[in-house]
């Protein structure tokens, strides 16, 4: 199994050849692999085939189809030959190269769907086999949230599972035999009843990882091999558990990774009273009658502990509801206590987690009153939902009885039907992962990494069954005001993995430690023993790397194979008629000229320009030069350099002739009179000057390109801007962007492109060269100097932040994950050069990625995985340098736990990504269907699964309230809405957007803000940098919260409005704006006066507060009722009815026809 495990989707690989689409990738080798023993022996679902033609929509009932969503074969497959030059993450022995992956994933096709039996039945279960050193130290149970509401009425009884129903042309399956290892949304069949779950005293089963070499263990070399290697399918023998090194990944240390001498016993542990799990009362059915139910003795225990957080709700007969004999450790557990130390240590792990520690009620005994146990929330700075883990049951008497205080917030039971005001009071907090709290205190700040789900389920049909996407959302280089940095000769990381060695990690004693996503041992490198910060020798676990989840090390000398490369800018702009006519020139020109000092870089800084109409003009300005020197080349079809070593020149060495330039520029071709663009041999010429070196393009660009290569044609008709129908030419219509970035990105050159125009430009086309060089896309449409000042305003500023932001060149990151989880779809700009490592030659802080993950092995045996993110990269001073990001998860074995730590914007923003790229493959109405299918799959599978009384109503878990709110956001945001008149290049930018830019930006794109600001006080307001900030409470997007004597501000993301009603308070017109009334107020108005009130000083703290917390500049649209662009703010309410679009109401009827079949 040497072959690459999946193509991906974003360019060419290396000397494999492997194609690599322009869309979700795919195992293609698990397609053609027969079972065998070469194949895993887990059962799981096969992979669904990309690849498949689709079958004509199959019409569902009510206004959307309900087929799953599916991926699509790429647009195009452009394999192009490796790059000519590639930055290795280690020593020259072996590189980050462009060939294919060590390792693959695949899985045996055709297995059937993991399946609960009838009650009291345990289903027979082969644990995976694999050739791993030794079988996984067991871990303590992390505490979650508890399931939902368990009441005394007896539930409906199992019932077998039904056969596969028939599948819809827009399903997931190709056909119902074969389901996906869920590439994408990919979904089982509709759930059954609850039945038992999969038995808990199978043997454990020795994992994999799917990032360790099996040539590893004996001898790994100083730099990181390919993350992936083959899996053997060999069963590894079985190893006894001992106290002193118990097998299986542990949970890591406390945070001062306390060590526990060879030998020694920890003391036993107090058992703790009996306790009952506290159900919420029901909102609808009948109260329970009959006598309560007798309590049953607990069958003895045996086999490995629950990987189940949650105690699953009590069912009539008193016992817990799935159970058939109980495992060791359970929360049913009745023999006595197993001693235990009191805490974490090495080698030595309590029988049952902290908090779940419980002996059960005797057979005779008569039940204990319920006691109330506190969740104690984690201390961490991350706001976090209240409630916290439910406790163990006792019997449903006690339960029916019990208040909805035991549940906790998460899984609280809503109905949307009847809960209009769902938003919080402020912005939605990322759920905390119901881990240990020392381990809590050290993760991964959610700004940076968040997954969709912050429970792990525990196999990939418990995760088909929850109908929710499984993935991270990662801001790798984000700005970050604490950032601990380290210089060491040795960094130390895994011999097998190659993980860098982080919080997560186990201390077996102070000469070793545990991976914590391939579980080998390692050895504690002697310079590892100092500790920097306390100058102390010994304390290996003190050291900054175990105690920060993102740390950045200074890398030596191995980590290159040139020399680093210095900062590169090349200026590529266009100078046309058109171009000149919109005034962008003198902004740009002006910009640079006040942040020419500014630049990121160092002493060997290079800068250079480029302009082009329907000829290329490069600019010699060498230094001795009394002013720049023009140089035209006319023959654009054999592009050439003129002067080769003087058009780049270093910028202290040349700062004079560059300014002398910078001023001189929009005179030069002031007159001009050239149409014509030669946009793509101008981005020929740019490449072979800056190729040598690698760095930086940015490109501006006004019309649309028309001669030489690349030269495109209108593809856009406006009388179909509003069509309701499929909205076509959302693909490239050429590839030689494509091509050309991929050349670029070999390079290690990005491209940046500004795309200032009032007419079609195909920036589904033009977009290319920067989403495959790990490039940026900056859209200003209808830009014009004089009629468009507030797009000036936001361009001067866009450019400012541009120019002067941090920088990384150069760049590849990397992503790992603890063994049986794989990564299968990237989301972001970039190039994949293999099957986990993305090519980036620039990476800025204001670039989001997203990653698709599945579960290729079960993860029965193990508590918590980790993901860790590595990000390698050149600084602007020549500094290689290596940021790390690792987060740490429980897994779990309940759906209730899995709805319990859904992250609902996480969700949302992987599902956006998701979509756009299904628009593109396939088409808009696809994804759309596909959306509206992600909210009825996964309310429905709540729904039937998890709840244990039916209810009328669309019931969700209050941690997924929003969520069909979201998705309806969605369907009327620009990129996918129908039936709306919208540019063509406006959609393709929005969803050039919602690929790129991090998570926190992209739902205030799909979700807008709505504040009113003339009564705002100071009431619960911020105090920043000794400033007063104001925090009005936020409204639901509905025109039914405008008043016509109020002013109200909607926060959009890039852009934001303030409108005015008809009777706005003369007050607020007179101390804010500075007119006497409404008529008085100007049309066009973009600016706050500054005025010396207090009114006037709160909203522009507030507005000012707003822009701040993003990094580029939103403009601000003051508007009235009869202003132009008020259908721009209305087009915002998402929650009302418009003639293409259904109201939220509406859409929630709509959802629970759906749900309710």
């Amino acid at each position: 199994m040497s072959s690459p495990g999946y193509n991906s989707q974003n360019g060419a690989g290396g000397g494999g050849g492997q194609p690599y689409a322009n869309g979700p990738s795919q195992n293609s080798m698990a397609l053609q692999q027969p079972p065998g023993p070469g194949g895993y022996t887990m059962t799981h679902q096969a992979p669904y085939n990309p690849m498949q033609a689709k079958g004509p929509m199959a019409p569902a009932s009510g206004l959307y189809n309900s087929g799953p969503y599916q991926p699509f074969p790429p647009a195009s497959n452009y394999q192009p030959m490796p790059p000519a030059t590639s930055y290795q993450a280690g020593p020259p022995a072996s590189s980050y190269h462009a060939g294919p992956p060590v390792g693959s994933y695949q899985a045996a096709p055709g297995q059937p769907l993991l399946t609960r039996p009838l009650m009291g039945g345990l289903p027979p279960h082969t644990p995976p086999q694999s050739a791993s050193p030794s079988p996984g130290q067991r871990m303590p149970t992390p505490q979650a949230t508890p399931p939902p509401p368990a009441q005394a009425t007896p539930p409906p009884p199992a019932q077998a599972t039904p056969p596969l129903p028939a599948v819809s042309a827009n399903s997931y399956y190709p056909n119902p035999q074969q389901q996906p290892l869920a590439p994408a949304w990919s979904y089982g069949p509709a759930p059954t009843a609850m039945g038992a779950p999969p038995p808990m005293s199978a043997p454990a089963p020795v994992l994999m990882g799917n990032h360790v070499h099996p040539a590893a263990s004996s001898a790994a070399p100083p730099l990181p091999p390919p993350s992936s290697a083959g899996y053997i399918s060999a069963p590894a023998a079985p190893v006894p558990h001992s106290a002193t090194h118990p097998p299986g990944p542990g949970l890591p240390s406390s945070t001062l990774h306390g060590y526990t001498q060879p030998g020694t016993i920890p003391p036993p542990m107090n058992p703790m009273v009996p306790h009952t799990y506290q159900p919420g009362r029901p909102a609808y059915g009948p109260p329970p009658t009959g006598p309560p139910p007798t309590m049953k003795p607990t069958p003895s225990p045996t086999g490995p502990p629950m990987g189940n957080a949650t105690p699953p709700p009590p069912k009539a007969d008193g016992h817990v509801a799935g159970n058939g004999p109980q495992p060791p450790n359970s929360f049913n557990h009745a023999g006595p206590p197993q001693p235990g130390p009191p805490g974490r240590h090495l080698g030595h792990y309590p029988s049952l987690p902290p908090g779940y520690q419980n002996t059960s009620t005797p057979p005779n005994a008569s039940p204990m009153p319920p006691t109330a146990q506190p969740f104690t929330q984690p201390h961490q700075p991350y706001q976090q939902s209240p409630g916290g883990p439910g406790l163990p049951q006792l019997s449903p008497s006690l339960a029916a009885l019990s208040l909805q205080s035991g549940t906790p917030e998460s899984l609280r039971v809503v109905n949307l039907l009847q809960e209009r005001n769902l938003l919080p009071q402020g912005p939605v907090p990322a759920p905390t992962p119901c881990l240990p709290q020392d381990l809590q205190k050290i993760n991964c700040n959610p700004e940076v990494c968040r997954c969709t789900l912050t429970s792990i389920p525990q196999t990939q049909s418990l995760l088909n069954k929850a109908k929710l996407p499984l993935g991270l959302l990662l801001h790798p280089f984000k700005d970050l005001s604490q950032l601990p940095v380290v210089t060491s000769s040795t960094i130390v990381r895994c011999r097998s993995c190659r993980t860098y060695i982080n919080p997560f990690v186990t201390f077996l004693d102070q000469r070793r430690w545990k991976c914590n996503l391939c579980f080998r041992v390692n050895d504690v490198p002697e310079e590892f023993m100092y500790n920097p910060v306390s100058r102390q020798y010994g304390e290996p676990h003190k050291r900054p790397e175990v105690l920060n989840p993102t740390i950045e090390f200074i890398a030596p000398s191995e980590y290159m194979l040139r020399p680093p490369q210095p900062a590169v800018y090349l200026f590529v702009l266009d100078v046309s008629h058109n171009a000149v006519e919109t005034g962008y020139l003198d902004v740009v020109c002006q910009s640079l000229l006040d942040n020419l000092s500014a630049l990121p870089g160092d002493s060997r800084t290079k800068v250079g320009f480029i302009t082009f109409d329907s000829t290329i003009h490069f600019y010699n300005l060498q230094e001795g030069l009394s002013q720049p020197q023009m140089l035209i080349v006319s023959d654009i079809e054999e592009i050439f350099l003129p002067t080769p070593d003087s058009l780049l020149v270093n910028l202290n060495e040349c700062k004079e002739l560059v300014q002398d330039l910078l001023k001189s520029l929009p005179q030069i071709f002031e007159k001009t009179m050239e149409t014509q663009s030669a946009l793509g041999p101008a981005l020929q010429a740019a490449f072979k000057l800056v190729s040598p070196t690698g760095g930086r393009m940015s490109i501006f660009q006004t019309q649309l390109p028309n001669l030489g290569v690349g030269a495109l044609k209108s593809r856009e008709d406006p009388n179909q801007r509003a069509s309701a129908k499929n909205i076509e030419h959302l693909s490239p219509a050429t590839d030689f962007y494509k091509k050309l970035a991929l050349d670029c990105s070999g390079q290690q050159v990005a491209v940046d492109l500004f795309l200032l125009s009032a007419q079609y430009c195909d920036l589904a086309s033009l977009g290319c060269i920067s989403r495959y060089s790990a490039g940026s896309v900056y859209y200003y449409p209808s830009y014009h100097h004089e009629h468009t000042p507030a797009q000036v305003e936001r361009f001067q500023k866009d450019l400012k932040r541009y120019l002067t932001r941090k920088i990384g060149f150069e760049a590849v990151m990397r992503i790992r994950c603890t063994k049986g989880l794989s990564i299968h779809t990237f989301h972001g700009n970039f190039f994949v050069r293999s099957t986990d490592l993305l090519s980036l030659p620039n990476v800025n802080p204001d670039a989001g990625f997203a990653v698709q993950m599945s579960i290729e092995e079960n993860l029965v045996d193990m508590q918590v995985v980790s993901f860790q993110a590595a990000l390698l990269y050149t600084s602007s001073k020549g500094e290689r340098r290596i940021r790390v990001h690792t987060m740490c998860l429980p897994v779990v074995n309940s759906l209730s736990d899995i709805f319990a730590g859904a992250d609902v914007q996480a969700i949302t923003g992987l599902l956006s990504s998701m979509a756009v790229d299904r628009s593109v493959s396939a088409s808009l109405s696809d994804a759309r269907d596909a959306m509206t299918n992600a909210a009825i799959d996964s309310l429905t599978s709540y729904r039937t699964s998890v709840l244990t009384i039916q209810q009328p109503g669309l019931l969700a878990p209050a941690c997924l309230r929003l969520f069909p709110l979201y998705l309806l956001a969605m369907l009327k945001q620009i990129a996918f809405r129908t039936g709306t008149s919208t540019r063509l290049d406006d959609r393709v930018y929005a969803m050039c957007q919602l690929k790129y830019q991090p998570l926190v930006y992209v739902m205030a794109m799909i979700h807008p803000n709505l504040y009113r600001i003339d009564d705002m006080t100071d009431e619960g307001a911020l105090n920043i940098n000794e400033k007063t900030i104001p925090q009005p409470r936020e409204l639901q997007l509905s025109v039914e919260k405008l008043s016509r004597e109020g002013a109200f501000v909607m926060d959009c993301g890039s852009v934001m409005y303030l409108w005015l009603g008809r009777n706005c308070n003369t007050n607020f017109l007179t101390q804010v704006l500075g007119v006497p009334d409404y008529t008085a107020v100007p049309q066009n108005l973009y600016l706050l006066p500054e005025l010396d009130t207090a009114e006037s000083q709160r909203t522009r703290a507030f507005i000012g507060w707003l822009r701040d917390q993003r990094p580029f500049y939103p403009t601000l649209h003051i508007i009235k009722d009869d202003s132009q662009i008020k259908a721009s703010f209305m087009q915002n309410m998402i929650e009302d009815r418009t003639e293409s679009a259904l109201s939220y109401y509406e859409f929630l009827l709509h959802l629970q026809a759906q749900v309710s079949k």
